[in-house]
């Protein structure tokens, strides 16, 4: 039996010293930690200075979605590290890698995919169904236990995923909306689920944004930059318990101020 961190979306500073502090606490307890980092550099996309930081943590795998090429200095390092991951249903000519395997014991190795859903997102993507069960064969071929990050924006698309893979992977955790869902669970053939695990950043703020900043975008339709806001902090993050035959045991949503 082991146990798998999964941070919700770390956004900036605050998220990362969030991070920091829970890690130096609660480290031991888990085999694999896994975080999504696409906002982790300034809330918006992700740099090598700052991936390095994060590993330097105690973060293992660090998945992403769609901001990940907003800073561009990452695009190069993507190809050098296989445990920072891209959504896998990228074109294949994409840099990055969408999966990684990550070994816990001479017995036990944990795989990890990240995919990117594709209602309401912003581009056009290869069908994360399908990818998913391509990535899946792959990755059975080393180990029974596999993590999926599905980044999507809509919740149906990704109750429909946690669906489809049930009985396939070990879990589907939703990323990419910040704000933790109050689902989580095991489905019926042993895979854990949760619509969005939510993010690791500041609470004084509209999904980790500054608050006057997202309302004069709305009010005004003007699109001003976007930039994380400060203060207080919250940790949001899913405990996952599976067994050596890949089957959940138990997912448990956390919210903790560190």
């Amino acid at each position: 039996m082991i146990k798998v961190l999964f941070i919700g979306d770390i956004i900036g500073k605050v998220g990362r010293t969030l991070v920091k502090d829970y890690l130096a606490c609660n480290k031991k307890e888990f085999a694999l930690c896994i975080a999504n980092g696409e906002n982790a550099s300034g809330g918006v996309g992700l740099t090598p200075k700052t991936a390095a930081e994060l590993f330097g943590l105690g973060i293992d795998v660090i998945t992403s979605g769609n901001h990940i090429w907003d800073k561009k200095e990452i695009i190069p390092h993507l190809d050098d590290n296989k445990n920072i991951l891209r959504p896998a249903n990228y074109p294949p000519t994409a840099p990055g890698y969408g999966t990684c395997i990550i070994k816990i014991t001479d017995k036990v190795s944990v795989g990890v995919m990240n995919l990117s859903g594709r209602v309401f997102m912003p581009i056009i993507l290869d069908c994360p169904f399908r990818k998913a069960l391509e990535e899946i064969e792959r990755i059975k071929k080393h180990t029974p236990i596999i993590i999926v990050d599905f980044h999507a924006e809509a919740t149906s698309e990704k109750i429909a995923m946690g669906r489809f893979l049930d009985g396939k992977v070990s879990a589907v955790i939703g990323t990419h909306t910040h704000v933790q869902t109050a689902d989580a669970c095991i489905l019926p053939n042993k895979t854990a689920y949760i619509t969005d695990v939510g993010m690791t950043g500041p609470v004084d703020s509209i999904i980790g944004v500054e608050t006057d900043i997202v309302l004069k975008r709305f009010l005004t339709g003007i699109p001003y930059g976007m930039k994380p806001s400060s203060g207080k902090g919250l940790l949001n993050a899913a405990i996952i318990t599976i067994n050596e035959d890949g089957k959940a045991e138990a997912i448990q949503g956390i919210r903790e101020n560190c």
